[in-house]
């Protein structure tokens, strides 16, 4: 198989693990080329740390793909995380126009709310447009949240039904997206998973419910989906490596009690590279 290199656009908390400083380290170690396009620099990420520094690096995006476009250097896929603005949305579409090869992949992890909430700084404008963004992606990762926001549907924080997924996903799916990656699902108590939506079809996997959640786990989860399927695994056994991995990334980390800015994924890098390197 011929080695893969992709381009991954998010943003970069020095101090934090997630966005960049997660992506980057995770799909290399799956054995993936991988080229960075940093859409912010933060001093850490949101999530409990305060008077944190940021910087919008906006107006350096597209110098930096049309320096990509002249040089001829292209990716086999593209990825997205946290966009700042709606404007980087509209440059990561362009991007992805000028950098992607002939059956270059769009894969778009919409990265902006959870637990029926969006991020602090974004609107249901921006869910609208990161909907679009969706739209034009080979595969989107969204979570719950983020699929009720892009859609218009109600929250409901309640337990979910297989009916109400279903309906979730044909909206995901009716947005434009070729296939949909539905994460956090559950219909038992100490389970939880994915719903797979690829040609019409869904699909499940579900792994043990942990106890606790952390901060970063979605970034994580978008790149060992991403590194597992750029190795030759399917759509739905990338979506059940990502999910076991996220597991053992806080299984590492559930005991220390001062590590609750993130996972310590690096520990549980070794199982996701043996799972799923192919190459």
């Amino acid at each position: 198989m011929k080695d893969k290199r992709i381009l991954t656009i998010q943003d970069i908390s020095c101090v934090g693990q997630c966005s960049l400083t997660v992506a980057l380290p995770i799909t290399s170690a799956c054995g993936i080329e991988t080229a960075i396009l940093p859409s912010a620099v933060l001093s850490t990420h949101t999530g409990g740390f305060k008077g944190y520094t940021f910087r919008d690096l906006s107006g350096d995006m597209l110098d930096i793909s049309n320096h990509w476009k002249s040089e001829g250097i292209r990716f086999d896929a593209v990825y997205t995380g946290y966009l700042g603005s709606i404007d980087q949305i509209e440059y990561v579409k362009k991007i992805m126009d000028d950098t992607l090869t002939q059956d270059g992949l769009r894969i778009v992890d919409p990265a902006m709310a959870d637990n029926g909430r969006l991020y602090y700084g974004f609107t249901e404008e921006f869910a609208h447009r990161m909907g679009g963004l969706c739209g034009i992606a080979d595969i989107a990762l969204p979570n719950i949240t983020e699929a009720c926001f892009m859609t218009d549907t109600p929250y409901d924080g309640g337990p979910k039904d297989q009916a109400y997924v279903e309906a979730l996903l044909d909206k995901v799916s009716g947005l434009g997206a070729k296939c949909v990656v539905l994460k956090g699902i559950s219909f038992e108590p100490d389970r939880l998973g994915v719903a797979v939506r690829q040609e019409g079809k869904t699909s499940y996997y579900f792994h043990e419910k942990m106890p606790r959640s952390f901060h970063g786990t979605g970034d994580c989860y978008a790149a060992a989906f991403t590194g597992a399927l750029m190795q030759g695994n399917s759509v739905c056994e990338a979506a059940g490596a990502a999910a076991d991995f996220i597991v053992e990334c806080i299984r590492k980390t559930i005991g220390d009690d001062s590590h609750w800015y993130g996972v310590k994924f690096e520990k549980a890098l070794p199982g996701l590279v043996k799972r799923v390197n192919r190459g």
